[in-house]
C-alpha cells in the first residue's frame, strides 16, 4: 500500500498504484495527486446530489463540485436526462446542430456582452482563442495578465500561473520558452498603480493587445477584487484602446446568472467561458463585441476551428442547466453561502485558529492566514501545510474539499442548511486539532 493510502480506502490505493504506471503522477490533472495535502489520491466510483461515494464506499459530502461546474449537484436528474436523450440521438456529427443555436441564445440573454460567441471545448481553448483574436483584432504583440492568474495551460499563459502551477511549486512550466512568454506581462492583482505603469512603460504604448484576467481570481484561493479595481481597468483598456478579457471559466453563471461581469457591473469586450455552461461536460466559450468576433475564421483571418466544438451533449447539458438557473437558485446558494461563512467564522473565534474564509455567492476559500488575501503573495503567504492537515481531518470525518489551498471551493443547491451545519461543526473540531 501506498504511503498515505488510509486503512479505510484500500481499493483507492490499489488502483492509485496501477494509475501510477499508466499516468505521470497516477493522475490525469496534477492536483488530483494530493501532492499539497500529503497522502494520495481518492478515486471515486459516483456521486448523488451534494454526496460523493469512494471505490471502497465510503461517502463524503462535497464541496469541491468538480471544481465548479455541478452547481446543482451530481447527476442532476434533468441533466442526466438531457444528456441521454442528445447520446440516444448521436453523440458528434462534425457538423451544426439546432442546439448550438439555443445554447448560444440562452448565453447571449444572460450575458449581454457576448454579442457573438464560438463554442469550443475547455477552457483553455477558450483562452487561447481569445488571445489569438485579440491580436488579431488590435495587431498588437503583448498581452498583461496577473500574478497567479490562471487562465489554462497554452504556452503563453504559463508564466506566473495559479491553480496547479502553485500547487506544485511550478513559476511557470517547463517546455515553455522564453519567446513563448516573452510578450506577457505580470502585474500584481488589484494593484491599480501597476497596471497605470505597465500601460505607460515606455515599449509598451501602443503595443498591448489585451488585458486578461479572472474578475474573481480562483486559481489562487478566492480573491475579491477591490471596488474601483475592475472599473479602472475598463477604463485603462478603453483609453488605450486594448482589448478587456475576463476569464469568467469559473465565475461565469456561478457568481450570478451574469456571471462577475453582471455582479460587479464592468462589461469586456471578450468572455471566456467553461464549466457551468457545459452543465459538467466538455464546454468552452469565447466571445464577445460583434466586430472582434467578425475576425474569426471564416470571416476573418484568425483562425479557430475544433471538430467536437459545440458537441451536441454538451450542449445539451448546458441548455439543461441554463434553464434551471433562475434568481431563486441565486437568493439559495447566497443563503446557503453565508450560512456556512457565518458558521466558520464563528468556529475560528472558538478555536483561536489562524484562518480566514473569503465568499463570493457559493464559491469560498478557506485560507490559513489571518490576514486579507488580495493578491498572489498574500494567497502564497498562507499556511499550505496547515491546509493540508486539515483537509486529511475533513476529508476523514466524510467531507471533499479541494485539495489545495490555493483552489476555490463550491456549494450547490443539492447542498442543505443542515449539511453546511454539519460541515461547520466538524471545521470546528478539526481547527481545534490544529491549535
Amino acid at each position: 500500500m501506498s504511503k498515505g493510502v488510509s486503512s479505510h480506502r484500500p481499493r483507492s490505493g490499489a488502483f492509485y498504484e496501477k494509475a501510477r504506471g499508466l499516468f505521470p503522477g497516477g493522475v490525469n490533472s496534477p492536483v488530483r495527486a494530493f501532492k499539497a495535502v500529503g497522502g494520495s489520491p481518492v478515486f471515486m466510483n459516483g456521486g448523488q446530489g451534494a454526496y460523493l461515494t469512494d471505490v471502497d464506499g465510503n461517502r463524503y459530502l462535497d464541496f469541491c463540485m468538480s471544481w465548479g461546474p455541478l452547481i446543482f449537484g451530481h447527476a442532476d436528474p434533468d441533466i442526466v436526462a438531457a444528456i441521454v436523450a442528445a447520446a440516444s440521438s448521436g453523440t458528434t456529427f462534425g457538423a451544426s446542430t439546432p442546439r448550438e443555436v439555443e445554447l448560444g441564445e440562452r448565453l447571449r440573454d444572460a450575458v449581454p456582452s457576448l454579442e457573438r460567441m464560438r463554442f469550443v471545448s475547455s477552457g483553455t481553448e477558450a483562452t487561447m482563442s481569445a488571445l489569438r483574436l485579440a491580436r488579431g483584432f488590435t495587431g498588437r504583440p503583448k498581452i498583461v495578465k496577473v500574478h497567479g492568474g490562471y487562465h489554462g495551460h497554452a504556452d503563453g499563459l504559463l508564466a506566473s500561473a495559479g491553480s496547479g502551477v502553485l500547487t506544485l511549486g511550478l513559476p511557470d512550466s517547463a517546455g515553455v520558452t522564453a519567446g513563448a512568454v516573452a510578450d506577457t506581462l505580470l502585474v500584481p492583482f488589484n494593484d491599480i498603480a501597476a497596471m497605470e505603469a505597465t500601460f505607460d512603460a515606455e515599449g509598451n504604448r501602443g503595443q498591448i493587445a489585451a488585458v486578461i484576467v479572472e474578475p474573481i481570481p480562483g486559481n489562487m484561493g478566492l480573491v475579491i477584487p477591490r471596488p474601483a479595481y475592475l472599473p479602472r481597468l475598463r477604463s485603462l483598456c478603453s483609453q488605450h484602446g486594448t482589448l478587456l478579457i475576463f476569464d469568467e471559466v469559473i465565475t461565469g453563471f456561478r457568481v450570478g446568472r451574469g456571471g462577475a461581469q453582471g455582479l460587479y457591473g464592468v462589461a469586456p469586450d471578450l468572455t471566456c467561458l467553461g464549466k457551468i455552461v457545459g452543465g459538467g461536460l466538455p464546454m468552452g466559450v469565447y466571445g464577445g463585441r460583434s466586430d472582434i468576433m467578425g475576425h474569426v475564421a471564416p470571416e476573418g483571418p484568425v483562425y479557430q476551428a475544433g471538430t467536437l466544438s459545440g458537441n451536441p451533449i454538451a450542449a445539451a447539458a448546458g441548455i439543461a442547466t441554463l434553464k434551471k438557473l433562475d434568481e431563486e437558485t441565486y437568493r439559495t446558494l447566497d443563503a446557503l453561502g453565508d450560512l456556512l461563512q457565518r458558521g466558520i467564522e464563528k468556529s475560528i473565534r472558538q478555536t483561536n485558529a489562524k484562518v480566514r474564509v473569503q465568499r463570493v455567492g457559493s464559491a469560498f476559500t478557506i485560507f490559513f492566514t489571518d490576514v486579507e488575501v488580495t493578491e498572489l503573495t498574500s494567497a502564497k503567504n498562507a499556511d499550505t501545510e496547515k491546509y493540508g492537515r486539515f483537509f486529511n481531518g475533513m476529508l476523514d470525518r466524510g467531507f471533499y474539499l479541494p485539495p489545495a489551498q490555493l483552489e476555490a471551493a463550491f456549494i450547490s443547491t443539492a447542498h442543505t442548511a443542515e449539511d453546511i451545519g454539519a460541515f461547520v461543526a466538524a471545521t470546528r473540531d478539526v481547527f481545534a486539532t490544529l491549535t
